[in-house]
């Protein structure tokens, strides 16, 4: 098709859907659910684990954010990268972050069925996680304006526990309201590092995955009003209010109850309320986690379909995904299929319902950081090729000390996947990498062989 035949996405998002929606997609049950899995591993030094992460992924949205600024395209880092390093780049890295969504959104639908299992101990999880997945898909396919609205909403849920979550905690430990709690309980149990520094980095790689959502900035950047001034703003304002939400909440779990009473039985929110004994506060808690797993979960249905319908506009997608509804302007057939692909979730908890997040998790952090480490490469060739034409000086949202960042960055994603191979569930990842992107590389070759040659512009 064409490029000027080509339906567009409208312009309907306004900052505050720009940054609910990257928050929806990052405060999810990595914090909710999976933070049990690194407070066991780490202790309360876990602590300075998500302060790192945070630090990370904060230079790569500055990464992000320098090429969205300048040219605010949906697909976003995909298009980026087979713009500026190559067709086969572009190609890899727009199908690995759909794969990488379609993952997270199976951990998300295995995190809903838990907490759903909390009021109804004998429900499977994998019929809560198919309604779960009926209404999200349902969602998705009316118009953006509304998504965004519903995902503002749904975010904003999860904004307002976590604060209150910490001015409760906070009253919990200034007037002894709960027993048990303690400040003294971040060193009372083995001390800071209970399980060594090692503890610390064997935990990053479950800490990275908490952050993954927040370069949805950057796809919301197709459909972004003023993207501009609402770019640069999502990304300063969100990169801060994630790391404070995640570091203040476990902060204050950590003081109301010893870090080895979380288990991965229950969300550690609703294990540290239940545990103090305010009336009601775990069912309530509950009821939030599962707020906070469907707004992930919906952040999620919404990138697949734009990385879909960008790949598409590239050539390097069946062209059925270019398709976008006449009414809500939306890339529904990319929707559809991806909820048809995230069946396989449903079927895994039913064969793997006690370890399927933690694989899954562990699956979705490597695709996560393979994407991650694509946006900083990608992002240096687009300022060399700038300075080549003399343009570099004229960013309006340049990365802050480059090259130096850069190399901080790719520097840390190295030392997650070392990381990976010293955990049972995350090893696995290291052997599912390989595969997915030798899949890539043939599927790329085979295009080649049945299309013209790949490549042009989203």
């Amino acid at each position: 098709m064409a490029a000027a035949d080509r339906p567009v996405l409208l312009r309907t998002l306004q900052n505050r859907h720009i940054q609910f929606i990257a928050l929806g997609g990052a405060i999810g049950s990595g914090l909710f659910y999976g933070s049990a899995s690194t407070i066991g591993l780490a202790g309360p030094s876990v602590l300075l684990g998500y302060v790192m992460g945070g630090g990370i992924m904060f230079i790569i949205m500055r990464a992000l954010g320098e090429m969205a600024v300048e040219d605010p395209i949906s697909g976003s880092f995909s298009a980026y990268a087979n713009r500026y390093i190559g067709p086969f780049a572009g190609f890899s890295v727009g199908w690995t972050y759909w794969f990488s969504w379609i993952v997270v959104d199976m951990a998300e639908l295995t995190a809903f069925g838990v907490y759903v299992g909390y009021w109804f101990p004998g429900l499977p999880t994998w019929i809560s996680g198919l309604g779960a997945l009926v209404i999200i898909v349902s969602l998705n396919i009316t118009s953006v304006r509304s998504f965004g609205e519903a995902e503002f909403w749904f975010a904003l849920v999860k904004v307002v526990a976590i604060l209150t979550l910490m001015a409760a905690g906070a009253a919990i430990l200034i007037f002894h309201l709960g027993s048990g709690a303690s400040v003294s309980n971040l060193w009372d149990y083995g001390g800071l590092f209970p399980n060594g520094v090692s503890g610390l980095f064997l935990a990053l790689p479950l800490v990275m995955f908490s952050f993954g959502g927040t370069e949805l900035i950057g796809i919301t950047a197709g459909e972004a009003r003023d993207p501009d001034k609402t770019i640069p703003s999502a990304i300063n304002q969100v990169s801060v209010r994630i790391l404070l939400f995640y570091v203040g909440a476990i902060l204050f779990i950590l003081m109301l109850v010893p870090w080895t009473k979380v288990g991965l039985g229950a969300s550690p929110f609703v294990t540290a309320f239940g545990d103090v004994g305010i009336p009601n506060a775990a069912a309530l808690l509950n009821f939030v986690v599962i707020t906070a797993a469907l707004s992930a979960f919906n952040s999620g249905m919404y990138s697949t379909g734009r990385m879909l319908l960008t790949l598409a506009q590239n050539g390097q997608a069946p062209t059925v995904f270019e398709k976008i509804s006449a009414r809500g302007h939306v890339p529904f057939v990319g929707i559809l299929f991806s909820g048809v692909v995230l069946l396989i979730g449903v079927v895994l908890n039913l064969l793997l319902p006690r370890d399927v997040f933690l694989y899954l998790s562990s699956v979705a952090t490597i695709a996560l950081i393979f994407n991650w480490t694509m946006i900083l490469l990608t992002q240096w060739h687009f300022r060399r090729t700038k300075m080549a034409a003399g343009q570099a000086s004229r960013l309006r949202f340049p990365l802050f000390a480059w090259p130096y960042t850069t190399y901080l960055g790719l520097g840390g994603m190295a030392l997650v996947v070392a990381m990976m191979a010293f955990q049972p569930t995350t090893r696995i990842a290291l052997f599912v990498g390989p595969m997915w992107f030798a899949t890539l590389a043939c599927g790329y070759y085979i295009m080649r062989r049945r299309s013209s040659p790949l490549g042009g512009t989203a």
